[in-house]
C-alpha cells in the first residue's frame, strides 16, 4: 500500500499474544482509518532468531532483531511498541523515551510503583521535546465503553454512588495447567490483580472520571504449585504441555477489593483467573443518582443504560446495540448491526496514538494515569499483606 503522507516507522519488542493483537491493529488502522501518518512496520525483536524471523513472516514485519537496545538505536525507527513481560517495561520505555522514541507500552505500566514513577519522569522530560508515551489499556477503546464514559460525562446518570467492576477468567483454573511467566512475580509483579484487575481499576476511573482514594483489599493463591512447562509458553495464556517438574506460583491467582472514589462513590473489585466458565468477562455496572450503566465484554456491542427519570410504567434496562455510524469508532467500520470484536480495540488505540503523535499532543492513557493505576495496585498488595486500609498517595 503507497501512501503520500508521512511514515511513522514503527517497531514492536515481543511478539507472542500481544505482540499478535497489536501487530494487527498496526496492519490494519491506516486501511479502514483516514490517519496524518502512515505506519510502517519496520522491524519486530524477540529473543530467539528463529522464532523472531517466523513471527515477522507470519505478522507482517519488515525486519526482525533479537536486542532491543539495537532497535532503540535505529536513526529509522520513530516508535517502540512494547508487548513485553513486565519486568522489562521500565528499562526499554526508558530508553527509547531519552533515544527520542515515542513509546506505547502494554499494561501494567511496570511492576512497581518506583518504576512507574521512573517512566512517568522519563515521558515528562520527553514530552518536553515532542516524544510521546502511551499505555495500554485497550479497553477505554471498546465502542461500548467510549459510549458509558460519554454517557456519564453528559450527566445522564447523575452522581455516582456505586461501582462494581469483576474481570472473571478461567484459564489456570486447572492445577495442572503448567507455569508461564505470568505466574512468575519477579517477571508479572502480581498475577489476577496486575493481569486483569489493572483493566478494571483504569476502567471505572475512566469511565466515572474519578480516581480511587483509598482501597481494602484480599489476594489469594489457590494453587501454590504447578507442572513447569515443557518448552517456551512464556507468551500463552495457560497453553503448552507440562513436564514432570513442579515450581511455585508467586502471584495471586484472585483479588477482591473495595475502593472509595474521590466523587464520593464506593467500589467493589473482583479480579480472578479461577472463574471456571468465564473466558473474559470484564463486567462493569454504575448506579447513579439518575440511572444506571452496565457493561459485559463477552457482549462487547452492548450497553445497558437504565434512566430513572423515566415513568415508572416503563422504567427497565435499556438494551444499546452500539454499531451505530454515530458511536465511538464504529463509522470506520461495518454497517450497523455488524459487531465489532476483540481486535478492533487494539486498532482504536493506534488510530488515537498516531494522530496524537501528528498533532503533538498527549495521548492518553498516559504514564501518568499507569502510575497511579500502579500506585492503586500496590495499595491492594500491600492492604492484603497487613489486613489495613490504605490510603492512594498521589
Amino acid at each position: 500500500m503507497t501512501s503520500s503522507r508521512p511514515t511513522l516507522a514503527v517497531a514492536m519488542v515481543g511478539h507472542a499474544f500481544m505482540g499478535a493483537a497489536h501487530s494487527q491493529a498496526w496492519r490494519s488502522a491506516p486501511r479502514f482509518f483516514d490517519l496524518p501518518l502512515d505506519p510502517a512496520m519496520r522491524v519486530v525483536c524477540g529473543r530467539d532468531a528463529d522464532r523472531v524471523a517466523e513471527a515477522a513472516t507470519r505478522l507482517g514485519w519488515a525486519e526482525t532483531e533479537t536486542d532491543w537496545r539495537r532497535v532503540v538505536e535505529r536513526d529509522d525507527v520513530d516508535l517502540v511498541d512494547i508487548c513485553t513481560p513486565g519486568d522489562t517495561h521500565a528499562e526499554i520505555a526508558i530508553a527509547a523515551l531519552e533515544a527520542g522514541k515515542h513509546v506505547l507500552c502494554e499494561k501494567p505500566l511496570a511492576n512497581t510503583v518506583e518504576e512507574a514513577e521512573a517512566m512517568v519522569a522519563a515521558a515528562e522530560k520527553a514530552a518536553a521535546e515532542g516524544v510521546r508515551a502511551m499505555v495500554g489499556f485497550t479497553y477505554r477503546r471498546v465502542p461500548a465503553v467510549a459510549l458509558a464514559r460519554k454517557l456519564v460525562a453528559e450527566g445522564r446518570i447523575g452522581e455516582i454512588r456505586h461501582v462494581r467492576a469483576q474481570y472473571l477468567q478461567d484459564w489456570i483454573a486447572d492445577p495442572t495447567a503448567p507455569l508461564s511467566w505470568r505466574l512468575d512475580k519477579e517477571k508479572a509483579g502480581s498475577g489476577a490483580l496486575g493481569d486483569i484487575g489493572a483493566h478494571i481499576i483504569d476502567l471505572t476511573q475512566h469511565i466515572t472520571g474519578d480516581r480511587i482514594t483509598s482501597v481494602s483489599g484480599r489476594l489469594e493463591t489457590f494453587v501454590k504449585e504447578r507442572p513447569l512447562a515443557a518448552g517456551d509458553t512464556a507468551g500463552t495464556l495457560g497453553g503448552g504441555g507440562a513436564s514432570g517438574e513442579t515450581g511455585p506460583v508467586t502471584v495471586d491467582d484472585a483479588a477482591v477489593f473495595i475502593a472509595t472514589f474521590t466523587g464520593g462513590a464506593l467500589g467493589v473489585f473482583e479480579a480472578t483467573r479461577f472463574a471456571t466458565g468465564r473466558k473474559n468477562a470484564i463486567r462493569i455496572e454504575i448506579n447513579g443518582s439518575k440511572g444506571s450503566l452496565a457493561f459485559d465484554f463477552e457482549d462487547m456491542n452492548v450497553l445497558e443504560l437504565f434512566d430513572a427519570t423515566e415513568p415508572d410504567e416503563t422504567a427497565g434496562f435499556r438494551r444499546i446495540l452500539v454499531t451505530e455510524p454515530g458511536h465511538p469508532y464504529v463509522e470506520a467500520w461495518w454497517p450497523a448491526g455488524h459487531g465489532l470484536g476483540y481486535e478492533h480495540g487494539f486498532t482504536h488505540q493506534v488510530v488515537d496514538l498516531v494522530r496524537a503523535v501528528a498533532e503533538g499532543t498527549d495521548p492518553t492513557p498516559t504514564f501518568a494515569d499507569g502510575l497511579q493505576v500502579q500506585r492503586v495496585l500496590g495499595a491492594v498488595e500491600t492492604s492484603s499483606d497487613t489486613r489495613q486500609w490504605q490510603e492512594i498517595t498521589q
